[in-house]
């Protein structure tokens, strides 16, 4: 199994994650994502819902409000 996953979301690359003993830390390779830098995620499908869920957010004018 991998240590580092790529986060893709609408083919731009939001950030990778990195596996270590909590968890998935984020680490952003793009501005609109820097809010995830740093997080840690339980999974990798945790930290692609969140960047997810920052591009609809961008996209519907609004902010998202992330745990």
């Amino acid at each position: 199994m991998s240590n580092a996953y790529i986060i893709e979301i609408q083919d731009r690359a939001a950030g990778i994650v990195t596996r270590d003993k909590r968890g998935f830390s984020f680490f952003s390779s793009e501005r609109a994502f820097d809010s995830l830098e740093g997080r840690v995620f339980r999974t990798v499908r945790e930290a692609e819902r969140a960047a997810q869920a920052l591009v609809r957010a961008d996209a519907g004018g609004g902010r998202a409000r992330l745990r």
